[in-house]
């Protein structure tokens, strides 16, 4: 890929995260709102949109523009490998139950009926489906294998990681602290989410890991941390205020819990990617 295509690539997927979450979060949901539909329903028909109009978006400028086919990009026909399945039940279950054992006390949120099934709804059509399957077609997908293609495989790992992390900083107000943890935290979690991508040659089963992890820990049943979620069902308030177990501003996901992790599963993918060298 020349270096021009591989620019316009970046932009291109910058353009179409964007994009998308403009039309599916913003305006689709604006508009549902208005016409008095729940917001459970929003939710839903918010993640779907947003997943399947990233989807589109990749396919017709990879199919019409970059003339490739999506499997080039990581981007099969939607198959999700049990192992990956797994893991990405293990992963986020094993950090929890980490925490679960530090000291601290269970607060359940007094919501009513509505607003909790809203809760899990935004959990797994937000937070899980949409961001998992649009992160990971662009991150994973569109930018990883461009990259890959210009500049070789390290590079193709390491470089949209390290743009997925910056995104999660680009206006928040974070110390210095936070961000230098937020970027570590999130180019290995990138990096991790890469090389599943790699092993499989398939999007989809870094999707299922993202997707799972994101509605396990982020996704408003059971969030934990140093205060009180009001975008949670419940929460387990933790006594710690050590900043690499807290995870900072941002969270467990930027711990040293969290991170510990992510290198597990990464190196788990790479074992997995020599094993299948040595058999073929």
């Amino acid at each position: 890929m020349k270096t021009g295509k591989l620019i316009l690539t970046i932009v291109v997927s910058v353009v179409f995260l964007l994009l998308a979450s403009i039309l599916s979060q913003s305006l689709l949901m604006g508009l549902l709102a208005l016409a008095g539909v729940p917001a459970w329903l929003c939710q839903i028909a918010s993640g779907l949109l947003y997943a399947v109009l990233t989807y589109i978006m990749v396919r017709l400028y990879c199919t019409k523009y970059l003339r490739e086919e999506m499997e080039a990009f990581c981007i099969p026909k939607c198959r999700i490998r049990l192992k990956w399945a797994v893991a990405a039940v293990l992963l986020p279950v094993l950090v929890s139950a980490v925490y679960l054992l530090l000291p601290g006390s269970f607060v359940e949120n007094t919501l009513d009926t509505g607003t909790k099934f809203a809760c899990v709804t935004r959990g797994i059509f937000i937070a899980g489906l949409g961001a998992g399957v649009v992160e990971e077609l662009l991150f994973r997908g569109l930018l990883m294998n461009a990259v890959i293609k210009r500049c070789g495989r390290a590079a193709g790992i390491l470089a949209p990681s390290v743009l997925f992390a910056s995104l999660h900083i680009i206006g928040m107000d974070f110390s210095l602290l936070s961000c230098v943890q937020v970027m570590a935290a999130g180019t290995m979690v990138g990096v991790m989410f890469s090389l599943i991508a790699l092993e499989g040659r398939s999007v989809w089963n870094s999707a299922i890991v993202h997707g799972v992890w994101n509605m396990i820990i982020i996704g408003g049943g059971l969030t934990i941390g140093t205060e009180v979620s009001e975008f949670s069902i419940s929460s387990y308030v933790l006594e710690t205020q050590n900043f690499l177990l807290t995870g900072g501003e941002f969270g467990i996901e930027s711990s040293v819990v969290a991170i510990l992790g992510y290198i597990a599963v990464s190196l788990a993918a790479m074992g997995m990617m020599r094993c299948g060298q040595n058999h073929s």
